[in-house]
């Protein structure tokens, strides 16, 4: 029996709309025209992962990308490949890789063996490219059923730079984000764009036309100037929380391995936008300073690829302390389908 993406019982998480677009895209097309220098990574998809069901002794994954190119700071494995994950969530273990052979391959696939009896599989897909298609292969007479739904089923977002869009971890599953949402079971958006999150306007008046529980910014690094990244930073909060008065909104300043006079004066912007917040009468606004991520480690070095890119053991650091108050963030939020 043979299902693609867009087949019940299998589920698409972590893109926006798919159910009606029926195509693998963080943001519309209405919007890519609006943001051209985000035509393209509007279109790639990290964070973007399908789950099922089955009591299958082995299933194939087969993969078909639109685009395929090389990544400077991260490997095959990483952007063109879908890792595959087998377990409930929370207690998941990695079953294997599907990747391509070479950079002039964009179909791939793989079979995979997993014990008797039902399971479920969630499966991380590539984060550089243009999905066509994922489809899922099973023998005949054993079932497919749709995934469990995560604990926290509404969607975290966050928006921000390369580093909130995975790079440059060895897979997409060792970002902060991924590894806080098997931790808590708590499904998530990615709107990290390398090198192009810049606070627009036109962005925070997509992301409240979706529905979510917490929203994390952190988009510093990407502002071009300390003076646009003050003409922006507390429009953009006033903008999501002018529509979301009670979501969590959850601020972070860049990690680094030195914080020089520019990374400091970026951290005062951010941290004055929620200083103001919380003047404000904003109890659900909460802070973390990028430069406390590695505080207390000797080796800060090793913790960065280019002292910018975290190394997974750097994504590690940062989920240390991100993943506890994203924690205490969703126990304030009194949404009932939270």
């Amino acid at each position: 029996m043979k299902f693609t993406y867009k087949d019940k019982p299998i589920k698409a998480f972590g893109v926006p709309n798919i159910e009606k677009s029926q195509k693998f895209e963080r943001l519309p097309k209405e919007l890519r025209e609006k943001l051209p220098n985000l035509e393209f990574l509007g279109r790639r998809t990290p964070g973007a992962r399908i789950g099922f069901r089955t009591d299958a002794p082995t299933f194939t994954v087969r993969v078909e990308l639109e685009t395929l190119s090389p990544d400077i700071g991260m490997s095959i494995y990483t952007c063109q490949s879908a890792c595959v994950y087998l377990g409930a969530r929370q207690k998941s273990k990695f079953l294997g890789i599907v990747n391509p052979k070479s950079y002039e391959t964009k179909n791939f696939e793989k079979a995979f063996n997993k014990p008797e009896g039902m399971d479920e599989i969630t499966i991380w897909l590539p984060r550089n490219e243009v999905i066509s298609n994922v489809e899922i292969e099973i023998p005949d007479g054993y079932k497919i059923e749709a995934p469990t739904p995560y604990k926290y089923s509404l969607p975290a977002i966050y928006y921000g730079s390369s580093i909130t869009e995975q790079a440059v971890a060895a897979n997409q599953c060792a970002s902060y984000n991924a590894l806080i949402s098997r931790h808590l079971d708590l499904d998530y958006y990615n709107f990290g764009f390398s090198g192009s999150c810049k606070g627009e306007v036109e962005m925070a008046d997509f992301i409240n036309t979706l529905d979510f529980s917490l929203f994390v910014y952190d988009y510093d690094h990407n502002a071009p100037t300390v003076e646009h990244l003050m003409a922006t930073h507390e429009p953009f909060y006033k903008k999501i929380r002018e529509k979301n008065p009670t979501v969590p909104i959850i601020m972070i300043t860049r990690p680094t391995a030195t914080f020089g006079e520019d990374a400091r004066a970026r951290r005062d912007v951010v941290k004055a936008t929620y200083e103001n917040a919380i003047k404000n009468g904003d109890k659900n606004v909460y802070f973390i300073d990028g430069e406390d991520f590695f505080k207390d480690f000797d080796d800060k070095e090793v913790c960065f690829i280019d002292t910018i890119h975290p190394t997974d053991l750097g994504f590690y650091k940062m989920t240390e302390l991100i993943e506890p108050v994203i924690k205490e963030a969703l126990a304030s939020f009194d949404r009932t389908d939270v």
